[in-house]
């Protein structure tokens, strides 16, 4: 699939903090400024990839370290370990470490107004929304049960009624009929299935209830008052990245595939589809990373749900007022 879904798993943060292995220095600039991304080089960072090549991390006065995550990437655990400034994640694990071990995180914007998790079946055998679930047989990757069991509850299914398997991020149970339906990301996965041959549908779980973002924008309380000039500075540039990019989603991946994008197994192709879907799931009047009020309080209200307790407080809308 691809990273993260809510894939990134959370267990022992505030003892995990080991060393990452660093990649990329993009800029030579007055100050060191270094970011975890939240998974493997792919079109979930095309912004930012853009923001490095055209040097507006340089403009903005930044020396941008990019340190590129992965499965066995913790991004929590690189900013308490002081190995990054700044990182994405999902507001379930930073808040449930804020609540429950008292990590010193503030949310201060969001990538994905909508996350891109969902229900990937099929189109010849369609799941189209959760009662579809019924009697199914439904993979999901451990770290998003309990988000799946959020949406079933919100939907009215009792869990007790879907067959939940492990998923593996690889969708070659669904395509050879083993599953029914699997969560995945929806801007990529689709796309692996028409390669081998089949339709895809899917819906997300935003969609049904769990209204949370994705790649939530979090730093440490400490590095947001002793670095606050360049975190502004490092959201105006990403933002500045971002919006060029999504301006034409066909564009720019192509111009990574020597770079940013070597390596990694996938072609342009899927990341052109990838880049396309994940638009509007990104896009906001007010600018990328914007977080509404009205966006935060349905995040607490699906937090909720799960048993997670969030505060307005957790969230720190200010830091872009100065973008």
């Amino acid at each position: 699939m691809h990273l993260s879904l809510n894939r990134r798993h959370f267990m022992g943060l505030m003892g995990a903090a080991a060393t990452m292995p660093m990649m990329g220095r993009m800029a030579s600039a007055a100050t060191p400024f270094n970011f975890q991304a939240s998974w493997i080089n792919d079109a979930e960072f095309a912004g930012y990839f853009l923001a490095a090549d055209k040097g507006y991390y340089k403009e903005a006065g930044l020396e941008l370290e990019y340190l590129s995550g992965g499965p066995d990437v913790i991004p929590e655990s690189s900013i308490i370990a002081g190995k990054a400034d700044l990182t994405l994640t999902t507001p379930d694990t930073t808040i449930k470490a804020i609540v429950e071990q008292g990590a010193p995180f503030k949310i201060i914007g969001a990538q994905y107004q909508k996350n891109p998790i969902g229900i990937v079946s099929l189109a010849k055998n369609p799941i189209k929304e959760p009662k579809d679930l019924i009697g199914k047989t439904l993979a999901v990757p451990p770290v998003n049960v309990i988000s799946v069991e959020a949406m079933l509850k919100i939907s009215g299914v009792d869990k007790s009624q879907v067959n939940i398997v492990p998923y593996a991020y690889d969708p070659t149970p669904l395509i050879k009929g083993e599953i029914d339906a699997s969560v995945d990301f929806t801007t990529n996965v689709p796309f692996t299935i028409k390669q081998a041959g089949e339709d895809a549908t899917s819906f997300l779980l935003y969609d049904f209830g769990f209204t949370i973002f994705n790649d939530t924008v979090v730093v440490t309380e400490e590095t947001l008052k002793a670095k606050r000039k360049e975190i502004v500075a490092f959201l105006k540039a990403s933002r500045k990245g971002w919006e060029e990019n999504l301006a034409d989603p066909a564009a720019f991946p192509k111009t990574f595939a020597d770079t940013w994008f070597k390596g990694t197994g996938r072609s342009i192709e899927n990341e052109v589809y990838f880049n396309t879907a994940q638009k509007p799931l990104m896009e906001n009047p007010k600018g990328i990373f914007f977080m509404s009020e009205e966006a935060i309080a349905a995040n607490i209200e699906a937090l909720a749900a799960v048993g997670i307790t969030a505060k307005r407080e957790h969230f720190d809308t200010t830091v872009l007022e100065e973008v």
